[in-house]
């Protein structure tokens, strides 16, 4: 049904990172200690098969603006989120840019760990 399940994006700075997320995406980021890493999760709809994922310190993660780049879902129109990005400290990389009428429209951002990441969204 989806190509992945889950997607984990490493920090160094947990709080800051968290404060970032939870600013852009204009919510609460819920964490967790998972033995020796610490989470904070974004929303989904787990009941319902959503693909979810995390921000994540332990000792395996390190950020990084190479490599695999996760794509988080920029709700109805990704401006809204993305209108957010640098006031919480991050800096937009690739502004709001259409795809295909289709598939929609992506933006990518650094965060403030130094990680690329992407958004998406039909609008």
């Amino acid at each position: 049904m989806h190509a992945f399940t889950w997607v984990e994006i490493p920090v160094t700075d947990f709080e800051r990172a968290k404060k970032f997320y939870s600013k852009i995406f204009d919510f609460e980021m819920p964490q967790e200690q998972m033995g020796k890493d610490l989470m904070g999760f974004f929303q989904y709809d787990f009941e319902n098969g959503g693909v979810g994922g995390a921000i994540v310190k332990g000792e395996m993660y390190k950020p990084g603006n190479t490599g695999t780049m996760a794509y988080l879902d920029g709700g109805a129109d990704l401006n809204i989120v993305l209108n957010r990005i640098e006031d919480a400290g991050g800096k937009v990389q690739v502004p709001k840019t259409q795809i295909t009428p289709e598939i929609g429209f992506f933006a990518i951002f650094s965060d403030t760990e130094g990680n690329r990441v992407a958004l998406h969204s039909r609008k």
